[in-house]
């Protein structure tokens, strides 16, 4: 065996590459590989101490991957990475211990980077200390490092695409922040967004969030209007693209945010309805009547609103009365596990069905596998994202999936993803 060594299976680079960070900060040397055929051969070329296994792969799933390595006799220490639901994790877990393999431990998406660090280390007692720390907690991330990520444009989107269930066409993009730092490599939200609040950043970073993604949008939505699909006798505003952004909490403190974002709409010369602005259940809690009065406003002038993570919290249901969405997100823990689990099935019929009961639009995240876009369908949901349909590209790249659906009848095929 090849002590100090991990190969980590993992087809998404932003992930991959953090795994790599964490596991290199402990002294081990990270081998990524994208695909089921290129970590087999280097399982076999290296025989490493650890393995880092995503669960949910294109070419061959994580039990088919843990069976073949059960064949091999594998002695490695496995880590399982996945954003399965937990009892799919937990399930997947009794199974690689039912073949005899030597799993440490499963962490879920989005992964802490500590968990990650205290598994290795309690599986290595004896290994040596890093000499380099990865930062681990996000007290780390300094006022200065986020002012100067913000000053030298380490700060980029991308765009994860959404369709529509019933017929497939591209509906629009949800813009997903990554921070790339010189020395850590790609940082994602949660290790730093929660920090920036803290410090009253947000402001700041959400303003070049709306820039940068509402320049790209301006520019290029109409390169990629072929693939909305407009049919004969059909209405060109019924297949306009949509732009969605994820805000914090802290931008709702300020009952000017509706003024500030329709000038940038104005000067991008996008529609206020082509924006949709997605928000957690809890994010209008800190301040509840400003909360609302700005969502109103928000409204008023056009925008879209999005309750994200729908029935995941303790209030939803009363959010969803009191404030006024246009749109709910069925949360992707039901639907990543939609086709193991009845429970998670009658959570999305209910959810869409209660969506359009209030006169919103149903979209669900996360839809990993074909057989749940069949269902999302079956039940009436109207828009689906996740990594069956695209992963989250950055913009040229996004264009480029845009361009080669153009002609796709259904850019949800499987083959053309």
């Amino acid at each position: 065996m090849n002590a100090g060594r991990i190969v980590i299976l993992d087809d998404e680079p932003d992930v991959a590459q953090t795994v790599a960070l964490v596991v290199g900060s402990v002294g081990l040397e990270p081998v990524i590989t994208p695909t089921a055929s290129a970590f087999f051969e280097e399982i076999d070329r290296r025989m490493p101490e650890f393995i880092a296994l995503d669960m949910v792969m294109p070419d061959m799933d994580g039990v088919e991957v843990m069976r073949r390595l059960a064949e091999r006799e594998c002695s490695a220490q496995i880590i399982v990475i996945s954003g399965l639901g937990g009892r799919v994790l937990g399930a997947a877990e009794r199974s690689a211990l039912e073949h005899g393999l030597n799993i440490i431990g499963a962490v879920p998406k989005p992964f802490s980077s500590l968990e990650l660090r205290k598994l290795i280390i309690g599986a290595r007692p004896n290994a040596p200390a890093a000499s380099a720390p990865f930062p681990t907690s996000e007290p780390m991330v300094s006022e200065r490092q986020l002012m100067l990520a913000l000053e030298s444009d380490q700060f980029r989107l991308a765009y994860q695409p959404k369709v529509h269930c019933g017929h497939g066409r591209l509906a629009g993009f949800e813009a997903l922040l990554r921070w790339h730092h010189p020395e850590h490599g790609v940082i994602m939200p949660d290790r730093f967004i929660p920090r920036a609040e803290r410090l009253g950043l947000m402001d700041l970073i959400t303003r070049e969030v709306l820039q940068q993604g509402l320049a790209w949008f301006s520019n290029h939505f109409k390169a990629c209007r072929p693939c909305y699909g407009v049919g004969e006798g059909e209405a060109a505003d019924a297949s306009r693209p949509t732009l969605s952004f994820n805000l914090s909490a802290k931008n709702l403190h300020d009952i000017d945010f509706a003024d500030t974002l329709q000038d940038l709409c104005r000067h991008h010369a996008i529609d206020c309805d082509q924006v949709i602005l997605e928000l957690t259940e809890t994010s209008a809690m800190d301040d509840p009547v400003t909360s609302l009065d700005l969502m109103t406003r928000l409204r008023m002038k056009g925008f879209q609103l999005s309750l994200d993570d729908f029935g995941t919290g303790y209030s939803s249901m009363a959010q969803l009365v009191r404030l006024p969405f246009s749109e709910i997100k069925v949360d992707k823990t039901f639907v990543m596990s939609a086709n193991r689990s009845r429970e998670s099935r009658t959570a999305i019929h209910s959810i869409v069905e209660l969506g359009h009961n209030l006169d919103m639009r149903a979209t669900a995240e996360g839809v990993e596998e074909l057989a749940t876009l069949e269902f999302l369908r079956e039940v009436g949901c109207d828009l689906a994202q996740g990594y069956y349909i695209a992963r989250p590209m950055y913009g040229d790249d996004a264009l480029d999936w845009c361009r080669a659906h153009a002609g796709s009848s259904d850019p949800t095929d499987s083959d053309a993803t």
